[in-house]
């Protein structure tokens, strides 16, 4: 029997059917039924924030890296040394240190990740104009009816990409072929660091069914347990059971359950998609209940926002405040305004309002604010004859934004920030 098509990652030559690749010797070879016929892709950089960081000091390149802040945060990500130790992503730092005493620990420098982020989907819109982001290293992508324009199926499309990205951006990416999103993304992580796996439809339901409900995206803790109660512990459960029947149990989202448990998704890749919310949140190095610091912290974050709004010419409705206490219990209020902004000022004042009725002398180990409702800019702050108030203060932050502009961030400060000592580990999304 002849061995399935497909092609050398290295030096994207035909695959013969040995082990290696007959024209370079790699064994880095891709082969599917199916790998010239399908179309959806999804790409995740490889551990982005620790592969960027590693890319810019040599010296890294063999050393455990995590990235995350202090000693009471959390871990942004990891470098995959790290991970043979047991360290994982959101794991609280001090648990990662003492699983990888060894490790190098780096702060996040969102800055330099957006620039890398950035270059590597101006590369995924040179492909095709279907790329849904997800976040800022992965997106999903589909390559239907681009074979014309490039001279190549989209597997091969995809793989001369993963080697632009190595190339010009310095880092790796994993991808994942399947004809839809689900089982696309179910492949990107099939065979990380820089990998390509392929998942076709006829195989899906055989792959899935072994696995624990939670593989399901959408599926957490509290939702698997739920399922695993009710006798649905395994894809494989899910898959005996009647569509009927998990919908009388769970309603819409047992149909959906239903359909995924054989790899069904008819859901497009939607280019249009855009993001939710913009937040920005810290953590402190110790914890923190008087109301005088929480406000500080609380304005310094909702001029971070406001800043990334700004930039993105955005606005938002909601506000919402969101606050860990020191025994971990996450509390989330949300104030809806009767006008879009992108104000420092409005977020902070609405954000202000729900931290009042919080600081009731619990201790707190994080802050942060986020606006969601996103609309255009121009939507933002309007003016009234009655209430000038938000002319003023548009007109206020305008002058302060164009001066932080021009002499940095830190030539105009605000009164509340000047008796601020918070320390603590900030993170934006």
């Amino acid at each position: 029997m002849s061995a399935a098509p497909g092609f050398c990652r290295d030096c994207l030559s035909e695959a013969g059917a040995g082990p290696r690749c007959l024209a370079c010797g790699s064994p880095r070879l891709v082969r599917h039924a199916e790998i010239h016929a399908l179309t959806v892709a999804h790409v995740d950089c490889d551990a982005f924030f620790a592969a960027v960081e590693k890319r810019d000091d040599p010296s890294l390149a063999h050393v455990p890296l995590i990235i995350g802040g202090g000693k009471r945060g959390v871990v942004s990500t990891c470098c995959y040394i790290a991970r043979i130790s047991g360290v994982r992503s959101a794991m609280p730092m001090f648990k990662a240190r003492a699983l990888c005493p060894e490790a190098v620990i780096l702060k996040p420098n969102m800055e330099k990740y957006r620039i890398a982020g950035r270059q590597v989907r101006a590369l995924m819109q040179a492909l095709t104009p279907l790329v849904e982001p997800l976040s800022i290293d992965e997106a999903f992508l589909d390559l239907g009816g681009t074979q014309a324009l490039h001279g190549a199926s989209p597997a091969l499309t995809l793989g001369r990409f993963a080697r632009e990205v190595e190339r010009q951006v310095g880092i790796t990416v994993s991808v994942g072929l399947a004809p839809n999103k689900f089982l696309a993304k179910t492949a990107s992580d099939l065979d990380k660091p820089r990998g390509f796996s392929v998942l076709g439809a006829d195989e899906a339901a055989a792959f899935l069914a072994p696995r624990p409900v939670t593989f399901i995206w959408g599926v957490g803790t509290a939702f698997g347990a739920r399922l695993a109660k009710d006798g649905f512990s395994t894809i494989a459960d899910l898959q005996r059971a009647a569509p009927a029947d998990l919908a009388r149990r769970y309603g819409a989202e047992g149909l959906r359950l239903s359909r995924l448990a054989f790899g069904i998704d008819t859901r497009k890749v939607d280019p249009s998609r855009e993001a939710k919310s913009v937040s920005a949140e810290t953590t402190f190095d110790a914890d923190i209940s008087a109301l005088r610091p929480l406000e500080q912290a609380l304005y310094g974050l909702a001029e971070e926002v406001s800043a990334r709004l700004k930039k993105a010419a955005l606005s938002g409705r909601t506000v919402t405040l969101k606050l860990k206490t020191a025994d971990f219990r996450l509390r989330t209020r949300a104030r809806t305004l009767e006008s879009h902004t992108a104000l420092a000022g409005r977020i902070y004042a609405a954000a202000h309002d729900l931290l009042a009725k919080e600081a009731d002398g619990t201790r707190f180990r994080l802050v942060g604010v986020g606006v969601s409702d996103l609309g255009p800019a121009e939507a933002a702050d309007p003016s009234d004859l009655v209430d000038t108030s938000a002319s003023r203060m548009k007109a206020a932050e305008g002058a302060m934004d164009r001066l932080k502009e021009k002499f940095g961030r830190d030539a105009v400060t605000r009164g509340i920030l000047l008796d601020a000592d918070i320390r603590g580990r900030r993170k934006g999304r």
